[in-house]
């Protein structure tokens, strides 16, 4: 099998007629024409077997994990899905496993609406690297510069629950992990329509790929504030307390990361709002701190400064 053969056969059906869409895979690069009003949004994530999954990682979990990766940056920024391009780097072909990942990929993309325009393939190290492209009405998108002092810290569903999936994920067969934990790192939610009802409501946004506190620290940096953390507010999933332990949940939840959670700086006023719409998008909402003059991101608890034992993860650290 070629590399044209591999492309036909895996993913050319991942290519659906979608709006604006005039010319996809099959030439040296795609055309597409934005609806009017809407300003282009582009992300790009690459998982690397080993680093971002691990090794002998199922090919439909990887599927759906470098997918909802790249729909989460689109969700932090209020855009909607559109298109999507793949680079695909193979220590060798195999069909079983091209064919698994290939659906459930197709699957993920089918269901936020974005169709596969091209990409590339090559051999190498399992490398995988999607560019998400969406649109957002010009002028409304979510970034990480708006928050002010005073604006409340609000993340949507609950914190922590990837990492202990990690731990299973490394730990579990297989053909045992049936788990909530397990499925909260192997196919992770991401809030698009969280994000987008959003717009004009949250003055900030970012997703929790890397740890809340790395996270909500790119907000504060980009801002130039600071925040502040009640970790006793942190929503936690009753698993997760019942699998770690609180003191090792609320660990989990301020650095653990692959949550692809939102965090949202809101106004005190449009607390309510954003609440209402979060519910019709299907998620719920917790306050757990607020936004200060000042730098950096403090964390208390019950009125004590906390000190966690992490802050987030750095790849070059």
């Amino acid at each position: 099998v070629d590399e044209f053969d591999l492309i036909a056969r895996y993913f050319q059906p991942l290519a659906f007629a979608a709006p604006g869409l005039e010319l996809g895979i099959g030439d040296d690069a795609a055309i597409f024409t934005l609806p009017p009003g809407e300003a282009l949004v582009v992300t790009v994530d690459t998982l690397v077997e080993g680093v971002h999954f691990p090794v002998d990682f199922p090919p439909a979990a990887v599927a759906s994990r470098l997918a909802a990766v790249n729909l989460s940056d689109l969700a932090a920024m209020g855009a909607t899905p559109r298109y999507a391009t793949l680079a695909l780097t193979l220590p060798q072909v195999e069909p079983d496993w091209l064919a698994a990942f290939a659906d459930a990929l197709g699957v993920a993309l089918a269901a936020a609406g974005m169709s596969l325009v091209g990409g590339d393939t090559t051999r190498g190290p399992l490398t995988l690297t999607l560019q998400a492209m969406g649109s957002v009405p010009v002028g409304q998108a979510l970034t990480r510069g708006g928050a002010r002092p005073g604006d409340l810290v609000v993340v949507s569903g609950t914190l922590g629950d990837a990492r202990a999936g990690l731990d299973l994920a490394l730990a579990t067969p297989w053909a045992d992990a049936d788990d909530p934990l397990l499925a909260r790192f192997v196919a992770p939610t991401p809030r698009v329509a969280l994000g987008c009802a959003l717009r004009g409501v949250a003055r900030a946004a970012i997703d929790v790929s890397d740890g809340l506190l790395a996270d909500l620290g790119h907000i504060a940096a980009r801002s130039r504030c600071g925040a502040r953390v009640d970790v006793g507010r942190l929503p936690l999933s009753a698993a997760l307390r019942a699998r770690v332990g609180l003191a090792t949940a609320r660990e989990f939840a301020l650095a653990g990361g692959d949550d692809y959670e939102l965090v949202l700086a809101v106004p005190p006023d449009r607390l309510a709002e954003a609440a209402q719409r979060a519910r019709g998008a299907g998620v719920s909402l917790t306050v757990i701190g607020e936004f200060v003059a000042g730098a950096g991101v403090e964390c208390h608890d019950a009125g004590q400064a906390f000190v966690p034992a992490a802050r987030g993860y750095l790849h070059f650290e």
